[in-house]
C-alpha cells in the first residue's frame, strides 16, 4: 500500500506510522475540512476474523462499528478523538486525532533514569484519563509504554481503545471472541491472561502498576522468554521491590506500585482515583517557584496548568533562566530541588551544545554531586560512569578529577549493595 490512497472519498493517505497484527496506522489528510491531519489506522478483515470467530463481513463491521462508537462516547484530554469510523472496500478504517510527541517506550529510553516525579506525573495523568474511561464501562486492557504518548507540552495522551472490552450493557461488544488474548503479556494482568475472573478495571490498575515499575527502575517487573513463563511468574513470585533499586523514589510511591501489582485484583486499589489519592501529594505545586518550562516534561501541566503552549514546534526554553534558578537553589540549600532540575536541563543543553561540551560536562558533575549529596546513589551512579569514561579518555587513568570519579563511583556501589 502507498500514500496518496484516499479512503471514503475524503481522506488521504500520506505515510506510515506503524503496523501491528490487527492493522496499520498511518498519517493522513482530511481534504473534506481542509486537510485537516489525522491518524488512520487500517484493520485487516481477514486478521479481524480470525480473532472475532466470524467470516460474516456485515457481523464483523456491526461489531467494528459497536465498539468504535462506545469508545467514541468517552471524551477526555488524555484520550485520542476518534473523528470517524467506517469501511472502504474490504478494509475497515478508524479516524482519530493525530498526536505530535514521543512515545512513553522511547521517552523512558531518552531519559534513564527517569525521575520520580515525572514518573508521578505520567502516572497521575493516565489516571485521570482511566477514570473516565472506567467511568462508561470500558476497561482499556492494552496499557503499555508504547500506547501512550508524551505531547510537547507535557500532557500523557492514551492512543488507542481498540481492543477495549465494553461492560455493563448486557452484550459483549469487543471486536474479539471470547478466549483470544488481547494485550500485551508484560503489563497483562494475571486474571487477563488465564481469564478468570473476567476483566475489569483492575486489570488497567495491573498495567498502570508495571508501566510505573518500569518508569522508576528501567526494567519489567517480570521477564521471561515466553508468555507461560511471564504468567507462572506473575502468579507465583514478587518483582524486587523498586526501592531496592530506585532507593530515592518516594516509599509511598513504590508501595502504591507494588499493591497495583497485587496478584489479586481485589488487593489492588479500588479505582483510579484511590490512587490519584496517594500521588497527588507527589505532585509539584504550581506557583512563582515553578521551574522554565521544558519540551515534554510530564510535570509541566502541574507546574503551569492551563498555560499556552505554542501549537506548532515549541520555542527552546530559556536554558540561561534554568541555570540561574539552579544557583539560586544551591544558595538556598534545595538540593533535591536541585538535582530534579538539573535532570530537565541536562538533555536540552546537550540538544544545544553537544555531549561532550564544556558546558554540558559541567553541569553533568553538578547533578552528579548532587544526587550522592542527597543520597540518591542509584541515579548518581550512571552519571559517574559516563563521566569517569570520558574524562579517562580525554586525561587518562590517573588524572585527579578521575581518581574523585571513580572513588565516588565505589561509595555509590557500596551503598548500593553492589
Amino acid at each position: 500500500m502507498t500514500g496518496g490512497r484516499l479512503l471514503a472519498g475524503r481522506y488521504e493517505l500520506t505515510e506510515p506510522l506503524g503496523k501491528g497484527g490487527m492493522g496499520e496506522v498511518w498519517s493522513g489528510r482530511d481534504v473534506a475540512l481542509g486537510g485537516r491531519r489525522v491518524a488512520v489506522k487500517l484493520l485487516h478483515a481477514d486478521r479481524l476474523a480470525s480473532l472475532s470467530g466470524t467470516t460474516d463481513p456485515d457481523e464483523l463491521r456491526r461489531r467494528f462499528l459497536r465498539e468504535c462508537r462506545a469508545t467514541a462516547r468517552v471524551d477526555h484530554p488524555g484520550l485520542v478523538a476518534i473523528h470517524d469510523a467506517g469501511r472502504d472496500g474490504d478494509e475497515l478504517f478508524l479516524i482519530m486525532q493525530l498526536i505530535e510527541g514521543s512515545d512513553l517506550a522511547d521517552h523512558l529510553a531518552e531519559h534513564d533514569p527517569y525521575p520520580w516525579p515525572w514518573a508521578v506525573a505520567v502516572l497521575a495523568q493516565l489516571c485521570s484519563a482511566l477514570a473516565a474511561v472506567h467511568a462508561v464501562a470500558i476497561v482499556h486492557r492494552d496499557l503499555k509504554p508504547s500506547n501512550i504518548m508524551i505531547r510537547p507540552d507535557g500532557r500523557a495522551t492514551i492512543l488507542d481503545l481498540g481492543v477495549a472490552a465494553v461492560r455493563g450493557d448486557g452484550e459483549d461488544t469487543r471486536l474479539t471472541r471470547t478466549g483470544a488474548m488481547v494485550g500485551t503479556p508484560v503489563y497483562m494482568a494475571p486474571e487477563q491472561a488465564v481469564g478468570d475472573p473476567p476483566v475489569g478495571p483492575a486489570a488497567d490498575l495491573y498495567a498502570l502498576g508495571a508501566i510505573g515499575y518500569e518508569l522508576l527502575t528501567g526494567q519489567a517487573p517480570f521477564t521471561a522468554p515466553n508468555a507461560a513463563g511471564l504468567l507462572y511468574k506473575k502468579l507465583h513470585e514478587e518483582p524486587i521491590p523498586v526501592q531496592r533499586l530506585r532507593p530515592d523514589a518516594p516509599p509511598q510511591l513504590a508501595a502504591l506500585v507494588h499493591q497495583l501489582l497485587a496478584k489479586d485484583p481485589a488487593a489492588r486499589p479500588t479505582d483510579t482515583g484511590q490512587v490519584f489519592t496517594v500521588l497527588a501529594p507527589l505532585l509539584p505545586q504550581p506557583g512563582p517557584s515553578a521551574p522554565p518550562a521544558i519540551p515534554m516534561d510530564p510535570t509541566r501541566p502541574f507546574w503551569h496548568p492551563m498555560a499556552p503552549w505554542p501549537p506548532s514546534r515549541p520555542t527552546e526554553p530559556d536554558l540561561g533562566a534554568a541555570l540561574d534558578e539552579v544557583k539560586r537553589l544551591l544558595a538556598l540549600g534545595r538540593y533535591h530541588q536541585v538535582a530534579d532540575l538539573l535532570s530537565r536541563t541536562l538533555p536540552l543543553a546537550a540538544a544545544r551544545y553537544g555531549e561532550s561540551s564544556t558546558i554540558v560536562r559541567s553541569l553533568r558533575k553538578q547533578y552528579a554531586s548532587t544526587l550522592l549529596d542527597t543520597g540518591q546513589y542509584a541515579r548518581a551512579l550512571p552519571e559517574l560512569q559516563r563521566l569517569t569514561h570520558e574524562f579517562t579518555l580525554e586525561r587518562g587513568p590517573y588524572d585527579q578529577l578521575v581518581l574523585q570519579l571513580r572513588a565516588d563511583e565505589q561509595l555509590c556501589l557500596r551503598q548500593l549493595g553492589r
